[in-house]
């Protein structure tokens, strides 16, 4: 059994052990609900992070084959950017459509069968003459694009329904939910990473729809015993709601099916994809902006632009935490030292350091926010997102640390910077992230809950285009095709610096003189 292989098996022994222990010790804090959506999210993040593990990969090493490795590298990041871009983009549509016509029930269920197509679309290009078919390529990933549109933002705003506005709990139950999508991830980045770059790409995409197939099968199964919640609107039930002189179903389903192509279109065309994602986040900021400032309730309308100026540093965070899927691949791929006891491991298997951390961390973290309200010492949420930054800038300089002084002659660092870099990126993660999608719950209005968390994910995908640009920064020209590492060293070094240093840090203390207004504005939601 070769090393890669067997750190597949401990994993996956590990999480069986793992899981069951984690709901074990909570089932008398928190509702059944949260178990059952944190099982469904886990098998549609192993979806999601199965694929994302490969794509860049994919893209340089066959899709590209025929380019020059700079320019193959840089239409990768861009596509890379302009698809995980629209994955966050399309929750703001996502949500409201929960909101307004079919509730969480049906539109989480629509979203996962879309995304089953659209994995199972990417792994049927193994047979036959579909290997390097581009439209068949872009039209699997333009399904899972929607799809997730409508999976992503419902489940979060779905178990945010099952406690009060303000319960303790709140922010621990995000935490467990959070483990469950980086358990997902974990297992994903092990078993498609290793399957995609030893057997073949297309059966590690493949795997990535067999977990969306069974996270979607374990939601349906147990949405009955819901009750009443998630459910579309009175007014939908009655019939007395149409669209386009339809169903709301019907309509969702054929706008839908429409939506498909433009996606695969549109990651084709990078900059008319900024140029659209700029103007729609301008319209969708916009709007919150107005509907805060113009709510006859002062206190909802502050609470609402806590949620905009959190927005910005959001995406600010995942502009540089998404190199992972990106730049950082294809760094571990040409500079790091991935030999250990005989074995070359793959490159794509170092992302699984995130979805481990945050396995072992976030009992911790739920553990220490209860804690610390307990003691009324837990940070607020604002002070959380500026720990979040600051640990995030911290992790970019141990490699840069790395890079700079302690690479080996042949212009390779070794895997420990690697490890204590994702450590506290995790820790960064797991102060910001999960309590945003609490935030989001706790301050939003609740008939546009939906809405709301949606245009959180919009942050993510400001974020993620943003990752697509600075990515292709690593992508010199002025490296020749084959250069040493110790060159490509230098522009990683350099890139991470600026941007994961400097512009993250200078970020991190802008929201840090922030705090004392956004805790006034949030008006005792803590």
């Amino acid at each position: 059994m070769d090393l890669t292989l067997w750190i597949l098996t401990v994993g996956w022994i590990f999480v069986l052990l793992w899981v069951p222990f984690i709901i074990y010790t909570n089932r008398k804090t928190h509702p059944k609900a949260l178990f059952v959506l944190f099982f469904a999210e886990m098998w549609e993040r192993f979806s999601y992070y199965g694929m994302r593990a490969l794509l860049v990969l994919y893209m340089t090493k066959v899709l590209f084959i025929d380019m020059a490795q700079s320019a193959a590298e840089v239409k990768s990041y861009a596509i890379y950017g302009s698809y995980t871009a629209m994955v966050y983009l399309f929750p703001v549509l996502g949500g409201m459509v929960a909101d307004k016509y079919l509730g969480f029930r049906k539109t989480i269920i629509w979203g996962g069968f879309l995304m089953v197509l659209g994995h199972f679309a990417l792994g049927f290009q193994a047979f036959g003459d579909l290997e390097g078919n581009m439209p068949m390529f872009f039209g699997a990933l333009g399904l899972i694009i929607v799809g997730n549109g409508f999976f992503k933002p419902n489940v979060s705003s779905f178990l945010g329904e099952f406690y009060e506005t303000d319960d303790p709990r709140k922010d621990g139950a995000f935490s467990i939910f959070y483990m469950g999508v980086n358990i997902g991830s974990f297992l994903a980045i092990l078993t498609c990473g290793y399957v995609g770059q030893n057997i073949n790409w297309h059966y590690g995409f493949g795997l990535a729809g067999i977990g969306m197939l069974i996270g979607l099968l374990v939601f349906w199964a147990f949405a009955k015993g819901f009750g009443e919640k998630g459910l579309e609107p009175q007014e939908v039930k009655d019939g007395s709601v149409k669209i386009f002189g339809t169903k709301p179903a019907v309509s969702v389903i054929v706008l839908s099916l429409l939506a498909i192509p433009i996606c695969a279109l549109m990651l084709n065309l990078n900059e008319v994809m900024s140029t659209l994602l700029l103007v729609i986040s301008v319209f969708i900021v916009g709007y919150i902006i107005y509907h805060a400032l113009k709510s006859d309730d002062k206190v909802e309308g502050q609470r609402l632009l806590v949620v905009v100026v959190l927005f910005f540093f959001h995406a600010v965070f995942w502009a540089l935490f998404e190199q992972a899927g990106g730049s950082l691949t294809i760094f571990i791929e040409k500079n790091v030292d991935r030999s250990f006891l005989g074995t070359v491991l793959p490159s794509s298997i170092f992302q699984s350091f995130n979805p481990l951390f945050i396995i072992l961390l976030a009992p911790l973290f739920s553990f220490m926010w209860l804690r610390l309200n307990k003691a009324k010492k837990e940070p607020s949420t604002p002070m959380k997102f500026v720990l979040g930054l600051g640990l995030l800038a911290f992790g970019f300089a141990i490699i840069v640390l790395g890079a700079k002084y302690f690479p080996n002659n042949e212009g390779l660092i070794s895997v420990v910077f690697i490890a204590l870099m994702y450590l506290f990126h995790t820790m960064g993660e797991l102060s910001l992230s999960p309590v945003g999608l609490s935030m989001v719950t706790k301050l939003s209005p609740n008939k546009i809950v939906g809405f709301v968390m949606g245009a959180w994910f919009l942050s993510i995908s400001i974020g993620n285009k943003m990752a697509g640009w600075i990515g292709s920064l690593t992508a010199s020209e002025s490296v020749a095709e084959g250069a040493h590492p110790t060159e490509t060293l230098s522009v990683y070094a350099d890139t991470y610096l600026t941007w994961g240093v400097f512009v993250v840090a200078g970020a991190t203390l802008i929201l840090l003189l922030l705090v004392p207004t956004l805790r006034k504005w949030m008006h005792g939601i803590h």
